[in-house]
């Protein structure tokens, strides 16, 4: 940025000057010629060609700027030359014709280095043409001149490139080492999370640049601390059910034969009922690995909302029927939806069968749908037994339970909200709760209508 201007401006200086020596040049020639023009005019030189003092005149002027001089009378007779060659003879040029004609002309040809001009001899009485005068100069000294300048801006033009170059490489080691460490602060992830966030202030970018690295790695540190504690529950929740096997078990065969039939049935039983919990838990960990694949994963098709809703519902009554609780289905229109029917449907299931699971008895669950132009809504409210304040934001993480000992009672595995979080979120959704203890739970999910890609 620093050179490049550099050569279109050394470029240009040199233009401008040769057109301005040129254009000075013909301004003294014009100038100095008119003197003679006059005296020539007022005197029988175009007759008699007897003057000495115009000769001298005429041969100074031409020496002085190493040119030719022509003197050319009414019948295009060329009457003085000031190199001796043409006298006497014709000549019909055409910057002769045309000064004859009333345009007197002054004409710079570049590629043979000359500069020509015509001007008009002019009767002093009736101003008509009675000759022409014809200069021609050669321009070499300008462009000698121009060339010496060119060899010189050159010379400072490279001491100037290379001071450009020293600077800007200095200056460039200034401004890059901001940037330099940012780098390092971001390569130093390879080795494990940093404990303190970085602080760049040196300039605007470099500022904004660690305020989003800081963003980042706060994410990364919360994403880790969640991956962490979710491999810790896993192991936590596939654990408890084989230690309670392993325990009756242990406790069968220490027994042996001695043991009562009510008794081994009773911990064969308690046993069967470790295995469907170890078999909950793996199924819910397989369908949230699911929820966490890419949307391209996703079965999309039409399905009519209404319909899904009422086959839920029909599979859940039974379960609500033994806790003496109403299940209400209310829907405002009849709704068709692009979605993925198992994953919609699942996590409308959870909703419904947590509403119920977590109620209390002869109370309600009710469950609305509606939609516009582009959402559809669906509505599940319940009486139950609410969600304290300080845990609504952490329902929808893996394994956490609200009261644990009424979770474990029930058979929850902790993971039924984010599967059916994971799964609205797929279809680029929105889910909302509202909650207060000992006064009920709605929950509000909105679905776009035509799937988003």
């Amino acid at each position: 940025m620093g050179i490049i201007p550099g050569v279109f401006l050394k470029s240009g200086i040199l233009s401008i000057y040769r057109a301005n020596a040129v254009n000075s040049r013909i301004v003294q020639l014009r100038s100095q010629s008119d003197i003679l023009l006059n005296q020539i005019a007022e005197s029988d030189y175009m007759v008699t060609q007897d003057s000495e003092l115009i000769d001298a005149s005429i041969s100074l002027l031409a020496n002085m700027y190493s040119g030719r001089i022509l003197i050319i009378d009414e019948n295009f007779k060329i009457i003085k030359d000031t190199y001796g060659l043409e006298v006497g003879k014709t000549t019909i040029a055409s910057g002769v014709i045309g000064c004859f004609r009333g345009a007197d002309s002054a004409n710079h040809i570049e590629n043979e280095k000359y500069i020509e001009m015509n001007m008009a001899i002019k009767d002093p009485v009736t101003k008509e043409r009675i000759g022409v005068f014809v200069v021609t100069t050669s321009t070499n000294s300008i462009l000698e001149t121009s060339t010496l300048l060119s060899q010189k801006s050159f010379v400072l033009q490279l001491l100037i490139s290379i001071g450009v170059c020293a600077i800007s490489f200095y200056f460039s080691g200034v401004l890059v080492k901001p940037f330099q460490r940012v780098a390092k602060s971001i390569e130093e992830l390879t080795d494990g999370y940093m404990d303190e966030n970085i602080s760049i202030p040196d300039f605007t970018e470099t500022q904004l640049i660690s305020e989003a690295f800081n963003k980042v790695l706060i994410r990364m540190k919360v994403l880790d601390d969640s991956r962490q504690e979710f491999v810790s529950n896993v192991s936590h929740e596939l654990k408890t059910p084989l230690t309670s096997m392993k325990v009756l078990a242990d406790s069968l065969i220490v027994q042996g034969d001695e043991v009562p039939v009510e008794l081994y049935k009773e911990f064969m039983g308690d046993i069967a009922e470790e295995i469907d919990r170890e078999n909950n838990i793996i199924n819910d960990l397989l369908s949230l690995v699911k929820m966490d694949k890419k949307a391209a994963d996703l079965s999309v098709k039409s399905v009519n909302i209404n319909e899904l809703i009422e086959l839920i519902l029909k599979r859940l009554r039974p379960i609500a029927q033994k806790q003496n609780i109403e299940l209400v289905l209310e829907s405002f229109r009849p709704v068709t939806a692009e979605v993925d029917e198992v994953k919609i449907s699942l996590a409308i299931s959870n909703l419904v069968e947590n509403a119920i699971k977590y109620n209390n008895e002869d109370g309600w669950v009710h469950v609305s749908l509606n939609a516009d132009h582009k959402y559809f809504y669906i509505k599940v409210a319940d009486s139950g037994i609410g969600i304290p304040e300080e845990s609504i934001e952490h329902i929808f993480e893996r394994f956490y339970r609200v009261d644990k000992s009424h979770s474990r009672e029930i058979g929850g595995t902790g993971l039924g909200l984010a599967i059916t979080r994971n799964a609205i979120l797929m279809h680029r959704g929105a889910i909302k709760v509202y909650s207060k203890e000992e006064e009920g739970t709605t929950f509000t999910v909105r679905v776009p209508l035509n799937y988003i890609a």
